[in-house]
């Protein structure tokens, strides 16, 4: 009998052109200039604002049973770990299960309130991408993010399938999706419309 393995999905809130972070990011701003007043994060407002109208977004990236993410999308710590930095999340963050980091400087596994533990990779995109995929079993693998780190994963073929969720501003400069990608064949598997963002899901064809 054939193994059943889950797919490989990027998850992440972009602006109409194509944003997931504008620039100058902070630990106290973390998607950096996002064109509003600096009192909170536009991009995601769906999220919070609305949280019913998107409630089967949020349960779908939820579901992941293993997360991806770059060092950027874990924190604003850089080059060796020098503080404790658990992430921006809090003491339960919200994927309660684990989570591998991409990152250049070592770390011991962190485990959290409510299912997740970190897990710090420093052998780069593939051989995270495999102990995600262990650690799922059949369920499926959530790439988080950010935009730099998703990019790499499509530049080397990886991804199944792109869940995004497009807000109607622009940030004019940051960190964008698709940049340095080669040209994608995606096939739209459905969309739908809300108050404040669409979700659009396309299969990754070639």
């Amino acid at each position: 009998m054939t193994h059943r393995m889950g797919k490989v999905i990027c998850d992440i809130t972009i602006s109409a052109d194509g944003y997931s972070a504008g620039l100058d990011q902070t630990e106290e701003r973390p998607f950096g200039d996002d064109g509003g007043d600096g009192s909170g994060d536009r991009l995601h407002a769906w999220m919070f604002d609305t949280p019913e109208e998107n409630r089967a977004e949020v349960d779908q990236f939820s579901a992941a049973r293993a997360f991806i993410m770059g060092r950027n999308m874990f924190g604003p710590v850089r080059g060796e770990w020098d503080r404790r930095w658990n992430g921006w999340w809090g003491d339960d963050p919200p994927f309660h299960a684990p989570v591998f980091v991409l990152t250049h400087y070592a770390r011991d596994p962190q485990p959290m309130d409510g299912g997740t533990t970190y897990h710090f990779v420093t052998d780069g995109i593939e051989p995270a991408l495999a102990q995600a995929r262990a650690a799922a079993g059949d369920g499926d693998v959530v790439i988080a993010g950010g935009a730099t780190t998703i990019n790499q994963y499509l530049a080397a073929g990886l991804i199944d399938e792109m869940r995004l969720h497009l807000v109607p501003l622009t940030l004019g400069a940051g960190t964008r999706l698709f940049e340095g990608v080669p040209p994608l064949k995606l096939e739209q598997v459905k969309s739908r419309a809300a108050t404040s963002v669409t979700h659009v899901t396309y299969r990754v064809l070639s």
